[in-house]
């Protein structure tokens, strides 16, 4: 039988593509974790611009709501105050004719399942 001679270039062809393989193992995950910190990235961007479009539509409703239109605004429709010159109008009845009476329908009821009327019987007080 004849033993098999120690070949040192066939040594180191094997040892070189077991190295070329770990290598391209090494450039695969790099670029799997390079892929993912660039989502991450994409991401942050989309809430940091979310945030500066929030804080300038906030800083505008602070403008707004320092500036004399805003009080002015308030004043008309919620505080109900008048400027020189308005005239109030009250809505008055004509006289002689009846309230108009608005009905609300009622409801119709919802049926209750089985299961429900079951309980209700046993449970409720």
């Amino acid at each position: 039988m004849q033993a098999f001679p120690i070949n040192f270039r066939r040594i180191t062809v094997f040892v070189g593509i077991f190295v070329l393989i770990l290598f391209v193992i090494e450039f695969n995950s790099r670029l799997e974790e390079l892929n993912r910190l660039n989502k991450q990235r994409n991401e942050m961007r989309v809430l940091a611009t979310q945030a500066v479009q929030t804080q300038a539509a906030l800083q505008t409703q602070v403008a707004y709501a320092a500036s004399t239109d805003a009080v002015l605004d308030w004043a008309r429709t919620d505080g109900h105050y008048m400027q020189e010159g308005d005239q109030p109008v009250i809505p008055v009845e004509m006289p002689g004719s009846e309230p108009i009476i608005i009905e609300t329908p009622m409801p119709a009821p919802t049926p209750m399942q089985n299961w429900e009327v079951w309980y209700a019987l046993f449970f409720d007080d």
